[in-house]
């Protein structure tokens, strides 16, 4: 998509690239950042001082707002390149809105869509060499919002900070993945922040998913907060289950993130006629489907992983082992979703986005 950048927004190229320096194949997610960043300031109400500049730490207070009192919200996008060096982007406009409807959450100031697309626009076009092409090779985005003003008052900050990063990336994760229905600990509650991208939903997922760890279990899929009965999501990524031939997720609501590879699944099945339910799911009823043969998948689905097969889940103690299907739904829906991501296939939703 043919896209001006605004000319509010300065652009300080990198004397030199540390492109050299990495080795992209061996990437750990989430560790290696490109050449560049993009800065904007919230101050007197409204965004300013937007600028591309090289890749660099930040000087801020430590009394600055986002470390008293977690104002903090942030996205997680994806571009990828074509054989061809085309370089796209999956449902940005999905990833810009939903940023903005955290920031509301959290009482922080929406951004402006302009400076969003535009800052994207000059960084991708600067840092397009950090975009390698190939199948499960990406250059992941972060876009986040943090409060600066600077006060240990307990109240909104009137000062913020709106940063992109960009960062190469493989696979999230590789091998089996096991998980542990959370029979005490609890993600979001009702009326909380859940649905948003804050920054506290995450941090407070590290202890329990721990504890999981130390059991061998790579992610924890969170029930509801009252019984603990009915299934939700994991820590980074939405779940499907497949009953028969039926696909299941559970139902968006104030506690589960609207997650854009949640919703580009659902769409997928329904344009292949794959039977689906968005319903609320049970423990009792996977462990039930499990006994009766009837459980034949449960897979995740986010921006970082993708599509990610479960091998395996525990609950009361005990583990239940998934078959391992050669047509499976999740490779189904993998291969037809990085189909569409790298400009291999036809995209009739209209999902890709190119930078032009």
């Amino acid at each position: 998509m043919n896209f001006t950048i605004p000319q509010e927004i300065t652009i300080h190229k990198a004397d030199t690239s540390r492109i050299h320096e990495v080795d992209f194949s061996a990437l750990q997610f989430g560790s290696v950042f490109s050449d560049h960043m993009f800065s904007c300031d919230f101050e007197d109400g409204t965004w300013k001082n937007a600028q591309v500049l090289p890749y660099g730490p930040l000087t801020i207070s430590p009394a600055a707002k986002v470390f008293h009192y977690g104002q903090a919200v942030f996205e997680g996008m994806k571009a990828f390149k074509d054989e061809n060096g085309g370089i796209f982007m999956f449902r940005p406009e999905d990833n810009f809105n939903r940023i903005n409807k955290s920031a509301v959450r959290m009482a922080m100031p929406e951004f402006p869509r302009e400076l969003f697309f535009g800052a994207l626009h000059a960084m991708l076009k600067l840092d397009s060499d950090w975009i390698k092409p190939g199948l499960g090779n990406s250059l992941y985005i972060r876009p986040f919002s943090i409060a600066t003003q600077v006060g240990v008052s307990a109240s909104p900050s009137n000062k913020y900070k709106f940063i992109i990063l960009l960062s190469p990336a493989q696979a999230y994760y590789t091998g089996d993945v096991k998980v542990i229905f959370s029979q005490q600990f609890s993600r979001a509650a009702d009326g909380g922040v859940g649905f948003a991208k804050a920054a506290g939903n995450y941090g407070a997922q590290f202890y329990p998913t721990n504890l999981a760890r130390e059991r061998g279990f790579q992610q924890v899929i969170w029930t509801d907060s009252h019984q603990h009965e009915y299934l939700e999501e994991a820590g980074t990524m939405n779940i499907f289950f497949r009953l028969n031939d039926t696909l299941i997720t559970a139902p968006n609501n104030d506690r589960i993130l609207d997650g854009i590879t949640r919703k580009s699944v659902l769409k997928l099945a329904e344009a292949m006629n794959i039977p689906h339910e968005v319903r609320r799911i049970t423990v009792s009823e996977v462990k039930q489907a499990q006994t009766k043969g009837e459980l034949k998948e449960i897979f995740g689905a986010g921006t970082a992983a993708v599509i990610s097969p479960i091998s395996a889940f525990s609950h009361d103690e005990k583990t239940y082992e998934l078959p391992k299907l050669e047509n499976s739904y999740a490779a189904t829906f993998k291969k037809r979703l990085m189909e569409i991501q790298y400009n291999i296939s036809d995209d009739p939703f209209g999902w890709r986005y190119k930078v032009e």
